[in-house]
């Protein structure tokens, strides 16, 4: 099972026709689509899914689930996760 993880868009951008946004998931950062939310602002949080934006969710839910991650110890992984294709960039 996989998990679509609450972030908070920091910046949106025009790649190629594509809305593209750096999503902040407490302090990991990641490119993601927002392809399916043509209506997502800088500032929303966003259910994050294979990097893809997926709906649009309010802040006390988007800290309730990251509070949930935390005490699960999810998010220490989830970091982790989100570091580990960076550092393998690099050591190339």
């Amino acid at each position: 099972m996989c998990l679509g993880i609450p972030g908070r868009i920091t910046e949106i951008w025009d790649d190629r026709g594509t809305r593209m946004a750096l999503v902040d998931f407490g302090g990991a950062t990641r490119t993601s689509c927002l392809a399916y939310l043509p209506g997502a602002a800088v500032g929303d949080y966003t259910i994050i899914h294979a990097g893809f934006a997926l709906a649009v969710v309010d802040e006390e839910a988007a800290h309730r689930t990251l509070a949930t991650f935390r005490e699960l110890g999810l998010l220490d992984e989830m970091r982790r996760q989100l570091a580990a294709p960076r550092e393998r960039e690099a050591r190339r």
